[in-house]
């Protein structure tokens, strides 16, 4: 069973930042890209940013230039969040895709919020 331990969220002002971690072990196949989608309340769970095996990423508009992800060679992934902005207060959740596959593994979710 693949298990996503995250860790990293709390509180912090407006132009802080904060370093989310997503570890992930238990994995047994190849993984094509790992991510976040973050949920602010009452909305949609919206998609953040992920990096491919190769290491290329992608960011949605509104974390562009203040976000980045990375990824070591055990199969955790980091979040670098700067100049957090109040929007960006959510319940971030990692994800694991599987190569070749459609199929998604989640992590618990950590809270983040940016607030004076």
């Amino acid at each position: 069973q693949v298990q996503l331990a995250e860790s990293g969220g709390g509180l912090v002002q407006p132009g802080g930042s904060l370093r989310l971690t997503c570890a992930a072990s238990k994995i047994t196949f190849s993984i094509y890209a790992m991510g976040w989608y973050r949920q602010a309340p009452g909305q949609e769970r919206e998609w953040v940013a992920h990096i491919r095996s190769g290491g290329s990423t992608d960011y949605t508009e509104s974390v562009k230039g203040r976000f980045t992800i990375s990824r070591d060679s055990k199969n955790t992934a980091f979040l670098r969040m700067d100049s957090l902005k109040p929007e960006d207060t959510g319940v971030y959740y990692c994800y694991v895709v599987r190569a070749g596959w459609n199929s998604y593994h989640w992590g618990q979710g950590t809270q983040v919020t940016v607030s004076s």
